[in-house]
């Protein structure tokens, strides 16, 4: 859009941390002036959101469609670790993700993913080794090092790892952090590592030791993980250290909101709202060095428009002088849908799923899943022995889980026992199963597993809900990851497959949200990967039978 336009109001300037009429005039895709009014309309100009961490494959939803999603809630720009399908399909996903989101206006800016595979525990579609990253750094369209969830390597000094972070040290170019739980010296030495932001503290201690020691905290409000009620007080003691993200959402909360939530939970707590609107349009800016506009003369013309104070609905979204959205309508037009995909596993029998009893085992490891958490717990349950077979307690609520290695054509599951799903029948399974995306499913019994993960396999991803009598299935035929529909449509979609699952008794707010974490070792205590139970804070495969 070449041609001079004007648009009026108050303007929320977030530097002089003022409000004032003014008239805003675009040239050529910026802002060529600012000049104060003594009168305006009662609409209310500002930079808009920025979403400072997020897998943008989580939505299940390709970059374009996402964009197209964000800015009607006011989202410019997200920061973008596209280390989901770089598991699957290694840097040909990330050029996807690139190419992908270079047809639309809206902002990705994505890095290069430090850790793929997470661990060298699990079974991926790919490696990015540091010479991998060393070239991928060196690429203008990326704008940092993604989470370094390998903070073992960070404090051993693994070579390859270090390597890794020199790469983003030598150009000057963020490195992101993830450390649950790490505290004392070990937090002190992953931090002098240069690792800058953390997204993964669940409680306002972990984080104020962080912050203490030179880390930004982004406070993480997403469909499985939800910290935003354990750290918003940081808002009025450490607000130049805060950004806000989502790092996994799902279409159909997406669909809802997305950073303006977390803006306006916030001003009702009664923070500054400059301190909240700085922490979710500026220093995103900042502290990742993105070419975006802060309403500043020259700055490109990144703004967006509300009828008052009140962030929960969005009058426009303008990028780059364009309008990109407006009362709630997306202007932002979807391209075709390529497909990238990296998928071998073939069909699997019911006896594939059973697990024989050791003559001697009592007890078994069970993972308990946390409503609102990616971290588990771990507990001992009695074993429930079945003709030799350790089969699900359904009144135990104690389920049996598998994970199934995708990338080849039959390999043996991975077999564990969850808590805290509740299924009273049949079985969910998807192929977002973080980080590495085999396929994971969760039942109450193998036959219904067994029918839950063919079915995956047979539209090569996605996520799927069985019982004796019905089959759903959501395809994700871009990676196991993401469909090639648009967000309503998805987000539909989602809702109701979402439902079929409660109907078999989940009490689980997002089910296939949860279960995608129970394979992610990262994050402990107990996961189960394709090649077996974790440990997640020793590090190492523990026994399920004791």
């Amino acid at each position: 859009m070449n041609q001079p336009f004007e648009v009026s109001g108050q303007l929320i300037d977030l530097f002089s941390r003022t409000i004032k009429a003014a008239k805003i005039t675009v040239l050529h895709n910026r802002i060529h002036s600012i000049t104060e009014l003594k009168n305006a309309p009662n609409n209310y100009i500002l930079p808009g959101f920025i979403d400072a961490h997020i897998h943008i494959e989580s939505s299940m939803l390709t970059p374009s469609s996402f964009g197209a999603i964000a800015v009607k809630h006011g989202t410019v720009a997200t920061v973008s670790d596209p280390h989901e399908i770089a598991n699957v399909c290694g840097i040909e996903g990330v050029d996807y993700m690139i190419a992908n989101s270079r047809q639309s206006p809206f902002n990705i800016f994505f890095g290069a993913p430090s850790c793929v595979p997470a661990t060298a525990f699990e079974t991926a579609g790919a490696c990015i080794d540091a010479k991998d990253i060393e070239q991928l750094m060196q690429r203008p369209e990326i704008f940092y090092l993604t989470e370094m969830m390998n903070y073992p390597g960070v404090l051993h000094k693994d070579p390859e790892v270090m390597r890794k972070i020199e790469a983003a040290r030598k150009l000057k170019k963020p490195i992101d952090g993830h450390a649950p739980g790490l505290r004392g010296a070990m937090a002190e030495a992953y931090i002098h590592a240069g690792i800058s932001t953390d997204h993964e503290c669940t409680t306002l201690d972990e984080a104020l030791e962080k912050i203490n020691l030179g880390m930004n905290i982004l406070i993480r409000e997403g469909s499985a993980a939800k910290n935003f009620n354990a750290l918003h007080s940081l808002m009025e003691s450490h607000p130049e250290m805060l950004m806000f993200c989502s790092d996994d959402k799902h279409p159909d909360e997406l669909i809802r909101g997305h950073i303006n939530e977390l803006v306006q939970r916030a001003i009702d707590l009664g923070y500054n709202i400059y301190d909240v609107l700085i922490a979710a349009c500026i220093n995103p800016i900042k502290h990742y060095q993105l070419p975006m506009g802060m309403l500043r003369i020259g700055d490109p013309a990144d703004f967006i428009i509300t009828n008052d104070l009140s962030f929960h609905s969005i009058k426009a979204t303008y990028l780059k002088g364009q309008q990109v959205a407006a009362n709630g309508h997306s202007f932002i037009e979807i391209p075709t849908q390529q497909i990238i995909n990296n998928f071998k596993a073939q069909p699997y029998q019911v006896s594939d799923f059973a697990i024989e009893a050791h003559t001697t085992t009592k007890q078994i490891r069970v993972i308990e899943a946390i409503e609102g958490q990616l971290i588990t717990q771990s507990s001992l349950h009695d074993a429930h022995i079945q003709n030799g077979y350790i089969e699900s307690d359904l009144d135990q609520d104690v389920l049996k889980m598998v994970v199934v290695n995708r990338y080849t054509v039959h390999t043996k599951p991975a077999i564990a026992f969850i808590k805290n799903f509740n299924l009273k029948e049949g079985a969910i399974a998807s192929t977002v199963g973080h980080d590495c995306h085999n396929i994971i499913a969760v039942g109450v019994d193998d036959e219904s597993i067994c029918k839950a993960v063919n079915l995956i396999i047979e539209q090569q991803g996605g996520i799927a809900v069985v019982n004796k009598k019905e089959t759903h299935i959501l395809p994700l035929p871009i990676a196991g990851l993401m469909s090639t529909k648009e967000g309503a449509a998805l987000a539909q979609d989602y809702i109701e497959i979402d439902a079929a699952a409660k109907k078999l008794g989940t009490t689980l707010k997002a089910p296939f949200m949860t279960l995608s974490f129970m394979a992610l070792l990262v994050i402990p205590n107990l996961k189960l990967s394709d090649k077996g139970l974790f440990d997640g804070a020793a590090f190492t495969f523990t026994p399920l039978q004791l």
